[in-house]
């Protein structure tokens, strides 16, 4: 089990989640804990992979299936506002890791909530303000992007492995935004491949005025 009796990691995450209930929070002093604890879980993971493979395969496709989900209902949105004749209107969408701490990781404790909470905190994770990918679905300007395109899957080759190992990952073609929350967020590996569900943020914004927000969950 990743980190289960690596008192460093525990004590990191302890001053986390201190830090985290505090307020306010000082998010610049601290963000570094966060960092330090993902390149510690990092180094054990990366020495695991074919042992974490299967939950790494399974998190790419729920992430794809739940974007997925995301696009179409995105599109949909905005052929209904099309339909009505708005001449000056934006439909943005974003996707988010579940609010939940994951019941499949292997860790549980009455702390972990707190820990998901703080992980999930933009303050503590800027690259995280967006959700799982690097930018927003955002229509029109986006209007003619395909989903392969907006996940990453048109650029050769169409596997965002970067980082882990490259003979094992080969044929997972993973998605861009799974190399987004691994390479560019302060989530470390085993935060995320265990997450199965996901909440998606819809927004339409007409006359530069934000008229509905719409959440879901998609499982």
């Amino acid at each position: 089990m990743i980190h289960c009796n690596d008192y460093t990691i525990e004590r990191i995450e302890q001053e986390i989640v201190a830090e985290y209930d505090r307020f306010p929070v000082d998010y610049p002093e601290h963000r570094y804990l966060l960092k330090l604890r993902k390149d510690l879980l990092n180094r054990q993971a990366l020495a695991l992979q074919s042992e974490l493979l299967p939950d790494i395969i399974a998190f790419n496709d729920a992430l794809r299936n739940a974007l997925h989900s995301m696009y179409k209902h995105t599109h949909q949105v905005w052929n209904d506002l099309a339909g009505l004749h708005y001449e000056n209107f934006e439909v943005t969408a974003r996707c988010y890791l579940g609010s939940d701490y994951p019941t499949l990781h292997p860790l549980q404790n009455n702390s972990r909530q707190d820990l998901w909470d703080a992980l999930r905190d933009s303050g503590y994770n800027p690259l995280y303000e967006d959700g799982v990918s690097l930018s927003t679905l955002t229509l029109p300007n986006d209007l003619h992007e395909s989903f392969d395109d907006f996940i990453g899957m048109t650029c050769p080759p169409p596997n965002w492995n970067e980082g882990l190992d490259q003979d094992l990952t080969k044929e997972l073609h993973l998605i861009s935004p799974f190399h987004h929350l691994f390479d560019h967020t302060n989530f470390a590996l085993t935060d995320f491949i265990f997450v199965r569900d996901f909440r998606t943020e819809i927004n339409v914004e007409i006359d530069n005025e934000i008229i509905d927000g719409k959440q879901s969950t998609n499982i």
